[in-house]
């Protein structure tokens, strides 16, 4: 049997399956004591979950680490604790804790958009909470004796951050998409993984797997000869990859700049380890998430300059706060919105709170002069001219190179106009995608529109490699795109002149641009334009480069 859904994370994974546990339910006959003594329990059962959570995200970096962060935040958030305490006058914790998050996602799913993608991590923290209150094992991804293929119905952030690489050799889901949190762990974590598997079988009938990564495919019990010959190809593509050592080019000698995404100075550090020519998004506000007030200038210059010093003397593409929609500030919260996505967020805040971004760039700008950094910062959420004129004349008043992200339809098609004021652009294909289908890049039933394959979307970029072309400057992609290598060289044909990733994909990109040419990656972007749909411009690129 074969199924297919979309391929997120390149590679072949193979071997047993095993299917994620069921969730952890409050028994019928649960003894209730008290209010008091019930808000207690789940009060006690939610901090150990946080605590918990939290001593595994300081041993993560990248997504891994903001999502673990997110799900212990949401564990303590005093909104549930209401909820709960709403519910305890006749339940006991197990019971309450249900009930309450119940209400909850009725109301999140009610909300739609971003809040009705946070259920699968409330249902998430409500699984482990039960858990705690009953004295069980943690609820979640199986840890298998022998390397497995994992196969779920959909993956709570924090499992899939969690997952140990060396257990799991591949993962297939029947929901998510290619932006989802899922994906951009699993590609940090190195795991091939396809997701929007509809047809994916998760009552255990599913002896073996093999998920193919790059084409989509996911054979149930495979035929252990093809399975062990496409283990092996992958394995010399892997073992190519690996010994790639930089700089980024094609195989004709056409420079193109392969950096890598960082969030803080661990993962910094880590990516510089990689051959890597700087970084290309440096996410700053990944570092506040459990602030509840501004950190001073002397205090967030202190955090760039770690990240900063980790880069030597090469590029590093700082992101102003990014901040709002699913990355939510204390400190920057621009109160309730009925659509938070299309809302306040990025450089909008500063519209607001305008001494946000004039202490974030006094901040970078103090970081940069200690340091040996090419420093180029950029704002995220420009739509219009007006505000890249006044970002960039903000950011040049530092001695600071600038630049914006192009990440609205708007901006995409004003490129030329966005060019006239700023030194570079970097696409951000994730939310570039979400505003041009009108598909919520989180919503796994829309994961087909945002699929970063889109011909729809391909075209836009082109369009801004073309005016950066026309301008003489340059023009990066930092979204998820960049991180398939097969696209990363679509988006070299399309003119892009940097390609940023997550730090574990950097070899495969690179590698892979080392073996064609510059023409080809023309060939290749100019099928991936002309074809109907992903799956048709996927199968045509391969065609010509592999």
């Amino acid at each position: 049997m074969t199924s297919s859904g979309t391929p997120v994370v390149p590679g072949i994974g193979t071997g047993p399956v095993v299917v994620t546990s069921e969730r952890v339910e409050a028994p019928a006959d649960e003894v209730h004591v008290d209010h008091d003594t019930t808000v207690a329990a789940v009060a006690a059962a939610s901090e150990v979950v946080a605590d918990r959570l939290t001593a595994r995200a300081a041993h993560a970096s990248g997504a891994a680490a903001e999502v673990l962060q997110a799900t212990a935040a949401m564990a303590r958030d005093r909104g549930l604790a209401t909820f709960v305490a709403k519910h305890a006058d006749a339940s006991g914790p197990a019971t309450a804790m249900t009930a309450a998050v119940a209400e909850l996602a009725t109301m999140f799913e009610a909300a739609g958009g971003l809040m009705a993608e946070r259920v699968t991590d409330l249902l998430d923290v409500r699984d482990r909470v039960v858990a705690e209150v009953l004295g069980l094992p943690e609820p979640g991804v199986p840890s298998p004796d022998v390397p497995s293929v994992l196969f779920a119905d959909d993956l709570a952030p924090a499992d899939t951050a969690g997952l140990d690489a060396e257990r799991i050799t591949a993962i297939a889901i029947r929901l998510g998409g290619a932006t989802s949190h899922t994906a951009i762990i699993a590609r940090q974590l190195g795991i091939p993984c396809v997701v929007g598997v509809r047809d994916l079988p998760l009552d255990g009938s599913a002896g073996t797997a093999l998920v193919d990564g790059t084409t989509g495919e996911v054979l149930i019990d495979p035929d252990a000869a093809d399975a062990e010959r496409r283990a092996a190809e992958d394995a010399e593509r892997r073992a190519a990859s690996a010994a790639w050592t930089g700089p980024g080019a094609t195989r004709d000698g056409h420079a193109v700049q392969v950096l890598a995404n960082v969030q803080d100075a661990a993962g910094a550090v880590r990516a510089a380890a990689e051959p890597v020519e700087g970084f290309g998004l440096y996410r700053t506000e990944l570092s506040f998430l459990d602030r509840s007030s501004e950190p001073t200038v002397d205090e967030q210059a202190e955090i760039y300059r770690a990240v900063l010093d980790a880069a030597g003397p090469h590029k590093v593409v700082v992101r102003t706060l990014d901040a709002g929609s699913d990355k939510p500030l204390a400190f920057a919260d621009m109160g309730s919105e009925p659509n938070p996505a299309l809302g306040v967020r990025g450089l909008r805040i500063a519209i607001e709170r305008p001494e946000l971004l004039d202490h974030q760039l006094d901040a970078i700008a103090a970081a940069a002069a200690q340091s040996s950094a090419d420093v180029w910062v950029m704002a995220p959420m420009v739509a219009v001219v007006s505000e890249a004129v006044d970002v960039a004349a903000r950011i040049r008043q530092r001695g600071l190179t600038a630049g914006v992200m192009i990440e609205t339809p708007s901006a995409a098609l004003h490129a030329d106009r966005l060019l006239q004021h700023v030194d570079f652009v970097s696409i951000g294909t994730n939310d570039l995608s979400q505003y041009t289908f009108a598909a919520d890049r989180m919503a796994s039933s829309l994961s087909h529109l945002t699929d970063p394959w889109q011909p729809a979307l391909l075209t836009l970029v082109a369009s801004v490699a073309a005016a950066g072309e026309r301008a003489g400057k340059p023009v990066g992609v930092c979204g998820e795109a960049a991180a398939d290598p097969l696209l990363a060289c679509v988006l070299v044909g399309l003119g892009v002149t940097s390609l940023s990733c997550a730090a574990s994909a950097v070899r495969s990109v690179g590698a892979m641009l080392a073996t064609v040419t510059l023409e080809q990656c023309r060939a290749a972007a100019s099928a991936a334009l002309d074809a109907d749909d992903p799956a048709d411009g996927r199968a045509r690129v391969r065609a010509i480069l592999t």
